[in-house]
C-alpha cells in the first residue's frame, strides 16, 4: 500500500505533466497568458513533486517513532583486556557482530521531528541506528588506544538527516533533527537493550 507522501509525489508529478500539455496547447493557439500560467503551474507542481519525492527517499531506513522501543538488542562477550564482541539484531531482524576495542559500547543515532502540519502526510518522528564504537573509561586511554567504529545504517543515495542539515528549504517541515548517543560499561557478559524515544537513546538491561 502506498503511503500518504507517495501519493502526493505522483499526483503532483501527473498535474506537472497535465499543465505543461495545457501551457503547449495555448502556446500554439497564440495564448500566451495561458500559456505561461500553464508553465509556471508545471513547475509549481514539478517542484512539489520532486521535493515529496526526495523526502520519500531520503527517509528510507528510519523507522517511524510513536513511543519508546527497542531499536536493537545487543549481546556484549569479553575477549580479552579492553576489547570485547558486540552481536547486533536489528529492530528490522538483521544481524551484525562487531569486534570493538574499549572499557564501553557506544550508539548513536539519526532522530527526524516532523513539524504537525505534515503529520497528515503519514510522516511522524522518526530514527536510524547510525554508528556503535567503542569507549574508554579513561581520557588518556581514549587519546592512545586503538579506536574501532562501525556503521549501524544504510548507505543511501538520499539521506533526510543531511539534508535537512543543509538545505533551509526543509525547515517548515522538519520541527528538528538531532543525533542522539548513549553508552554502557561492556566488561562482562550481558544482553541490552538499545532503546529509542521521542528524547533519544538509551540502553537497559534486556528483560
Amino acid at each position: 500500500m502506498l503511503n500518504p507522501l507517495t501519493v502526493f509525489a505522483i499526483v503532483s508529478a501527473a498535474s506537472s505533466l497535465f499543465f505543461f500539455i495545457v501551457a503547449i496547447l495555448a502556446l500554439r493557439k497564440r495564448k500566451f497568458l495561458g500559456g505561461t500560467i500553464g508553465i509556471l503551474l508545471g513547475l509549481l507542481f514539478l517542484s512539489l513533486g520532486a521535493l515529496f519525492g526526495a523526502i520519500t527517499v531520503g527517509i528510507q531506513g528510519y523507522r517511524a517513532l510513536v513511543r519508546e522501543e527497542v531499536a536493537a538488542v545487543v549481546k556484549i562477550q569479553p575477549m580479552g583486556s579492553q576489547e570485547f564482541n558486540a552481536h547486533f539484531r536489528l529492530a528490522d531482524g538483521e544481524e551484525v557482530s562487531f569486534l570493538i576495542a574499549g572499557d564501553e559500547i557506544y550508539v548513536d543515532a539519526h532522530i527526524l521531528k516532523w513539524k504537525p502540519m505534515v503529520n497528515f502526510l503519514g510522516l511522524h518522528t522518526a530514527y536510524e541506528l547510525d554508528r556503535v564504537a567503542g569507549r574508554y573509561t579513561r581520557l588518556e586511554d581514549e587519546k592512545s588506544k586503538p579506536r574501532t567504529v562501525f556503521p549501524l545504517s544504510q548507505d543511501k543515495a538520499v539521506n533526510m538527516f543531511h539534508l535537512r542539515q543543509k538545505y533551509a528549504l526543509l525547515k517548515p517541515l522538519l520541527d528538528t533533527e538531532y543525533g542522539s548517543g548513549t553508552f554502557v560499561a561492556a566488561d562482562k557478559a550481558a544482553e541490552l537493550e538499545i532503546r529509542v524515544s521521542t528524547s533519544g537513546l538509551l540502553i537497559r538491561p534486556a528483560k
